[in-house]
């Protein structure tokens, strides 16, 4: 059997318009695309990871963060760079968390939840 650990894994989001996805994640994240498979597809190069994009019926279901950012000490850079670009921030109440603004904070950690078009929640996190 094949041990999994020393193998690079990708992160999947579905969406439901893969021309406004698109638009989001190259436009607004500024994510550079590394393939596509015909009109269903998107591959997208995020650090040493991939992000696959593609398109489904079920986008949007899940009710839980499906991808995470760590970006160090921008936490609040990037928040205000992707709120100019039209980016609406989520606001959890969270009992050990202090929301500053649209970050979230609890001691040296800081967080900010997004959606994309679809509804998929992704976060930005500090170190």
């Amino acid at each position: 059997m094949t041990a999994l650990a020393d193998k690079d894994a990708a992160a999947n989001l579905a969406v439901k318009n893969l021309a406004a996805a698109r638009k989001f994640y190259e436009g607004t994240l500024g994510l550079k695309q590394v393939s596509a498979e015909g009109e269903h597809l998107i591959a997208y190069r995020s650090g040493k990871s991939t992000l696959l994009v593609y398109q489904s019926q079920y986008a949007g279901s899940n009710k839980a963060t499906a991808v995470t950012w760590n970006v160090g000490d921008a936490v609040e850079e990037i928040t205000h760079a992707l709120k100019a670009k039209g980016v609406k921030f989520e606001h959890y109440d969270f009992p050990d968390m202090a929301l500053k603004g649209d970050v979230h904070v609890s001691g040296d950690m800081k967080a900010a939840w997004f959606k994309d078009p679809d509804g998929n929640i992704l976060s930005i996190v500090s170190g």
